[in-house]
């Protein structure tokens, strides 16, 4: 199944719904930044969520960004999204290592530690708006289902997953949201909560062979559902040369002078994507003398 999104809503649009199946672009993440399992798990539970979260976002250059500054050995998150869904992002310290749970699940929750959970929205590349909370659990669900409930005041249920095999691959990952509506019935609310006590995890549905549809259907049982929306997901980084170069300019004449006395160049690495940019000496010293024409 490749990765994609959907959009939907249910109970007469008394709730909103979203879902989004991501192996193939978390496994390309896991490859891209070498993440060990526990490191994979929180990484890909995060793209998910920053996905369905960007899908609700209007404008077509509008941008989701969600980063976890925690204290445990994870040393943070930092996952975009665009509306088309794109998504790109990575952790701090990739080679985290921690014991499993005691029920045999990976310790997400360990390795993200306590701290802060900010959720920022670029809108239009204008304008910023970001909201924040403290980290509830570190488990990445519970946090999103916190700040939408602190900061938005929209009182929501989010599932979210990643399974990783024994060789460290990724065997399925996705997740679901599901936002209840201010006008929504006190019946309804009692319905879905009710639902939510008997649903199992994100990825033991998807190992069963659920699609997102499947997920929202076993979440929304008994309620209406109707499906708006469908949207391709993928990794994507939009790093360039050219950004690149830009960035090193900002150094300014000195500093590039000092690193062109490197013979063998230097490298410049996305910390969102892992691609490489080398330069040689003879390359930054071209920069070095663009910066000095244009001062």
């Amino acid at each position: 199944m490749s990765d994609y999104m959907v959009r939907g809503v249910a109970a007469n649009e008394q709730l909103r719904v979203f879902a989004v199946t991501t192996r193939e672009l978390v496994e390309e993440a896991r490859k891209a930044h070498g993440t060990t399992p526990v490191a994979t798990a929180a990484l890909g539970r995060t793209m998910s969520a920053a996905l369905m979260m960007a899908y609700m976002l209007k404008g077509e250059k509008d941008l989701l960004t969600i980063q976890f500054d925690g204290d445990g050995p994870l040393q943070g998150i930092v996952v975009t999204a665009d509306s088309h869904g794109g998504v790109k992002g990575y952790v701090k310290n990739p080679l985290v290592m921690l014991p499993l749970k005691e029920d045999g699940h990976l310790n997400v929750g360990g390795a993200v530690g306590r701290g802060t959970l900010t959720v920022i929205r670029d809108l239009n590349m204008k304008d910023s708006y970001a909201g924040q909370t403290p980290i509830y659990s570190g488990e990445i669900a519970e946090d999103i289902t916190h700040y939408f409930a602190e900061s938005e005041q929209i009182p929501s249920s989010v599932g979210l997953g990643v399974l990783v095999d024994t060789d460290h691959s990724v065997l399925c990952a996705g997740g679901f949201i599901v936002q209840v509506m201010p006008f929504a019935d006190d019946a309804v609310i009692t319905k879905l909560e009710e639902n939510l006590k008997h649903i199992p995890y994100v990825t033991d549905m998807q190992r069963e062979g659920a699609s997102p549809e499947d997920m929202l259907r076993r979440v929304l049982e008994g309620f209406d559902l109707e499906i708006l929306e469908t949207k391709p997901v993928r990794f994507f980084c939009n790093c360039t040369r050219e950004r690149t170069e830009r960035a090193l300019m900002l150094l300014g004449e000195d500093e590039l002078s000092e690193i062109a006395k490197q013979k063998e160049g230097t490298t410049l690495t996305c910390q969102f994507c892992g691609k490489k940019y080398h330069y040689s000496a003879e390359e930054i010293l071209a920069l070095r003398e663009e910066v000095s024409r244009q001062s």
